[in-house]
């Protein structure tokens, strides 16, 4: 489509040039008082035939590049009119100059090259009916090879030259619906990489915050009679929880950072997030940060604090802990994040990923990072996280 659009625009220049030298080849007829006046006007009648058959059916053939059985009836109608055209007016034979290139236009190249030799020897033939010496027709004979000779290589150049403009234009139209095609999946896998990316985050954010507010509910209900201070610390943390989970939600919103690293390091998030934990579930945890490195990117400071989040609440809802360490130690090369309990542990061979899990090795492989879990019955369970500063 894309060839066939481009073609159509420099046709008009065959337009003109077909126009330009048709009426130039008229005026030498019209011009020539060697022949008669009938045969003059007869000429020119034809001429103005030849032109309404361009007009009216073969123009379309060659503007569309319709090389059918049509192209072959475009041409014999053509010869009917241009051979009584070249028999009353030898002048007529000019009008090659607009019919040559045609052929090329409306036929494939070994049968244009046979029309452009039949075309040429018309006037040859002619020639040959009313020279009383044969020998005079020697030097027509060899212009008109000549004429035949250049004519033909030139078209079937043009011929293959067209075909592989055409050829290319269709490539880049085939590689810009690809590219287009390429951007459409390309958009359609952010969209996607974002899904998972926004479910990760409302995990490791809202869903364990709405967690902690529940148990923490229900112990100031256990509590509530009993207890009524322990109660009311309960629902204090379990208020504390809520707000904090508030801003999480329009942190996400926003889409910026996790609400935990605003304006403040991972250190400080990490030491606030094992502090929050072990007030709410009673078991004492501890934060240390060894080593040092190079300024953590952003984007990597979120991996590490979801890793935690998620980590401690494997921790809350399966571990049954009396201890949980996080440790974060830096060196030259990456950062890693450990989470280790001393809880009930399970076999993490025969254990598949929950969500949560799935969700952060997904989260840590986009980083070019690495999960790895080990557990064991009756031990505990330890979580690490490395990733690279780069």
């Amino acid at each position: 489509m894309a060839a066939t659009d481009s073609w159509s625009g420099r046709f008009r220049l065959w337009d003109s040039y077909f126009a330009l030298a048709g009426a130039g080849v008229a005026l030498v007829v019209a011009a020539d008082t060697w022949w008669s006046p009938v045969a003059r006007v007869g000429c020119l009648a034809l001429f103005l035939a030849l032109a309404g058959w361009y007009l009216g059916f073969g123009r379309r053939l060659m503007r569309e590049s319709i090389e059918d059985w049509r192209g072959y009836l475009y041409l014999a109608g053509v010869a009917l009119l241009y051979v009584p055209a070249v028999l009353l007016n030898g002048n007529a034979s000019f009008l090659l100059f607009v019919l040559c290139p045609q052929m090329f236009m409306v036929l494939p190249g070994l049968p244009a090259v046979l029309a452009v030799v039949l075309f040429n020897s018309v006037h040859i033939v002619v020639l040959a009916t009313r020279l009383p010496d044969l020998g005079d027709l020697v030097a027509p004979l060899l212009v008109a090879v000549m004429i035949v000779f250049v004519v033909c290589v030139l078209g079937v150049w043009s011929q293959r030259t067209v075909d592989e403009s055409a050829r290319r234009a269709d490539l880049i139209a085939q590689l810009e619906r690809t590219r287009a095609e390429l951007a459409e999946l390309s958009r359609q896998a952010g969209i996607a990489a974002e899904r998972q990316r926004l479910a990760a985050d409302i995990h490791d954010t809202v869903a364990q915050g709405l967690s902690s507010v529940v148990m923490l509910v229900q112990a100031a209900e256990a509590d509530l009679d009993g207890a009524p201070d322990r109660a009311r610390q309960h629902l204090a943390l379990a208020r504390q929880t809520a707000r904090d989970n508030l801003v999480d939600v329009r942190t996400l919103v926003a889409a910026l950072t996790p609400a935990q690293l605003t304006g403040s390091p991972l250190e400080q998030a990490l030491r606030r997030l094992t502090e929050r934990f072990s007030q709410e579930t009673g078991v004492p945890t501890t934060c240390v940060v060894s080593g040092t490195g190079p300024a953590l990117r952003t984007d990597l400071e979120v991996v590490l604090l979801r890793a935690a989040q998620e980590a401690l609440a494997n921790v809350r809802r399966h571990a049954d802990a009396r201890a949980v360490a996080v440790l974060l130690r830096h060196d030259d090369r990456q950062i890693a994040l450990e989470v280790a309990d001393d809880g009930t542990g399970f076999d993490a061979d025969a254990a598949t990923d929950g969500f949560g899990l799935a969700g952060l090795r997904a989260r840590v492989e986009q980083a070019d990072g690495s999960l790895v879990v080990r557990s064991t019955p009756g031990v505990g369970t330890t979580i690490r996280v490395e990733v690279p500063y780069q």
